[in-house]
Formats: C-alpha cells, structure tokens, sequence
C-alpha cells in the first residue's frame, strides 16, 4: 500500500496518523533544521505545519498582485526539499531540486535524480501557496512522493546515470 493510498484510508481528525507519513516527517524535519537558534523548540509540530495550512478565509485574504512573500516561497522550498529527501531515503537516489520563479509567482518546480525529472511541477498562484488541512498537505506530499519513488524503480538506470 502507497503512502497516499494510507492517507486516503484514515479518519479524517486523526492529525497524528498524518504527521507521521514520511513526506510529512521529512516536512517537519526541514523546518526543524531551519531553526538554529532554537526558537521554534517549543513549537508541536502542527504549530510548525500551520504556515502551510489555510482555511477559504485565509487564502482569500492573501493578495495575488505584486511579488510573492519570500516566506512564503521560502515554505515552497522547504516543502519541495522534504519530497526529495524522502524520496532520497526511501530509493538511495539522490534527487535535487530545481526552482525557476518568475516575479509574479509562476514558474516551475523539479526534483531530478540523475537523469530522470522525478517530479515536474507547473507553479501558479504562488502567492496563495497552502493547503486547506493537514490530511490534504499530507496527501500532496504524499502523491509526489510515491510517484517519484515509482519512477526511480521502474527507471533506474536513468536515476542512476552518472551516480
């Protein structure tokens, strides 16, 4: 069973069973490492996941004209980074991560192992980057992150060209 296919089979107010997919683990992680002066220690984990969490209400409010927050591409970033890193621990791949944004908030985002795009993602609307819960953020990882992992076995040669 794929990790999205776990996360389509739980209750949907059971925060616990999501944060400790891979993707989300992974997630946390990266944001835990950004902190190094420690002022985020006393965070829960659902406190460091509420930037990418917006309810209708909130992404409303957000504005889409002018430049994208840097926080907020920041949180992009950290978001990409923790699906290549879980895909690096479950295949022994390396994967990197490639970003081209534009000013306005399109570009694109890819996560490449060797020479296989594991992950292309088209980037829209940026500015209003998030998800409307947990389960969701979860899942997206998630649906990334089995995706590229299912790539890399069914390619591996390519993954592993110049390895």
């Amino acid at each position: 069973m794929t990790e999205s296919e776990t996360l389509e089979t739980l209750a949907p107010v059971n925060d616990e069973a999501y944060l400790s997919t891979p993707f989300v683990q992974q997630l946390i992680k990266q944001l835990r490492a950004q902190d190094t002066n420690g002022t985020w220690d006393n965070k829960s984990d659902l406190q460091l996941l509420k930037p990418y969490i917006h309810t209708a209400e909130e992404r409303r409010a957000l504005p889409i004209l002018g430049d994208p927050d840097p926080e907020t591409l920041w949180h992009l970033e950290i978001f990409y980074n923790a699906i290549a890193v879980a895909i690096e621990r479950e295949t022994g791949q390396m994967v990197s991560p490639m970003m081209k944004m534009s000013h306005e908030g399109f570009g694109r985002m890819v996560l490449i192992a060797g020479r296989l795009v594991v992950v292309n993602k088209q980037l829209r609307d940026v500015h209003r980057f998030g998800f409307p819960s947990l389960a969701k953020l979860a899942q997206a990882g998630g649906k990334f992150f089995d995706e590229a992992v299912s790539m890399i076995r069914t390619y591996p040669a390519v993954a592993q060209y110049g390895a």
